[in-house]
């Protein structure tokens, strides 16, 4: 029978993620109309509970797009960067290279900053770009999952806001697991999605659109269909989506936010996440050999990413990979394109740990415990 030979691992990397079993079991709800009065039982919720774990930012409205966060990344790009327009990417990983990417797929006049992997944005730099410059528009990353650094959002947005320029930012990997700060840095438009730190499967894009980037995206040409924010705001205030939904995915969100708000609590599953970002800079400080990667005070909530002794290679952690399959873990070798430019350099790779959603401090010790183990075995 299809499926018995599906291996039932506990995810440990940065996603897709371990789901509850409520979420999992949600996935068996009725099926309902996305435009009859069934669906406002579930996204009403669903746009209620997406507000408070927000922080309720006042002029903010937050729309689901259907697919992944990339999809919700280029409606930014799509909607918010005119044909005159300058975009400055700055990007601290793989991801925000991918933001960048977008702007240019999409015939964006764009404009990039980088900065090395595992590094935070800098201020003076960016600021010396931001004069040289002088965009319109520049997009960032919050939490880059691919080196494990969180940028400081609020005071990168209001530098980029002091040159004139409107920031958009990609949240992707820690909505869900830390404040999002939308109500402080006031972006044109925060952007998350279903399957990190909200614990879901992937499916939905999330954007918060301000009130501002409403009026900023009148100006803007060929916004597409589904990418265009003015086009999804008449279903958003509505709680639709402007495209059929997946009802599956929506019934578990209804059931996974409810849970996020009313039985776990916001505050209470943002101090959960971290005391699981000390245990894994605790384990990786045990660890001889091993290091943080990320530079300190800008070290993720939701991942940890760790720089591996001179004798492990990229080959040695994909076999670490399949050691911890053994013991019931799906292990995350690190970020590919990252790794193979650090050997490339002479240096060794880095692998990631995911603590992100649902997974819980003891998991986590026990998880940690199982790869001390098999760490030990490639000295």
């Amino acid at each position: 029978m299809i499926g018995d030979d599906f291996a039932e691992l506990k995810l440990f990397i940065t996603g897709p993620i371990l789901l509850r079993d409520e979420v999992r079991k949600a996935a068996l709800l009725p099926e309902y109309g996305h435009r009859d009065s069934e669906n406002i039982k579930r996204f009403g919720s669903i746009m209620s509970n997406l507000m408070t774990i927000a922080g309720n930012p006042e002029g903010y409205t937050p729309m689901i797009f259907n697919g992944s966060g990339t999809n919700v990344l280029e409606a930014s790009v799509r909607s918010l960067v005119s044909d005159t327009d300058k975009v400055l990417n700055v990007s601290v990983g793989a991801f925000g290279d991918l933001f960048g990417k977008l702007s240019e797929a999409n015939g964006k006049n764009l404009i990039s900053l980088k900065f090395p992997y595992g590094q935070a944005i800098d201020l003076k730099i960016l600021e010396e770009a931001l004069v040289e410059h002088k965009p319109d528009v520049v997009t960032f990353t919050h939490n880059e999952t691919s080196t494990g650094v969180i940028n400081d959002v609020v005071s990168v947005c209001k530098l980029i806001r002091a040159h004139g320029a409107l920031p958009v930012v990609d949240g992707v990997s820690i909505f869900g697991g830390a404040p999002s700060t939308i109500a402080e840095a006031r972006p044109l438009m925060y952007c998350t999605s279903t399957q990190k730190s909200l614990g879901l499967p992937a499916g939905f894009g999330i954007g918060f659109v301000g009130d501002e980037a409403l009026k900023k995206a009148e100006g803007v040409k060929n916004r597409g269909y589904t990418t265009d924010i003015l086009a999804q705001i008449t279903k958003a205030r509505l709680c639709q989506t402007l495209t059929t939904p997946n009802g599956t995915l929506g019934n578990q969100m209804c059931v996974q936010l409810d849970y996020i708000v009313n039985t776990e609590t916001v505050a209470v599953r943002f101090k959960r996440h971290e005391e699981m970002r000390k245990i894994a800079h605790d384990w990786v400080a045990e660890m001889d050999g091993y290091e943080l990667f990320a530079q300190d005070g800008y070290r993720s909530l939701s991942l940890t990413t760790v720089k591996t002794p001179a004798y492990m290679t990229i080959d040695r952690l994909k076999e670490v990979k399949e050691h911890m399959r053994g013991h019931g873990y799906l292990f995350d070798p690190g970020y590919g394109k990252i790794n193979k430019e650090l050997q490339e350099q002479g240096t060794s790779p880095i692998f990631r740990i995911g603590h992100m959603a649902d997974i819980m401090p003891d998991m986590l010790k026990d998880y940690l415990e199982a790869l001390r183990g098999v760490l030990s075995s490639f000295k």
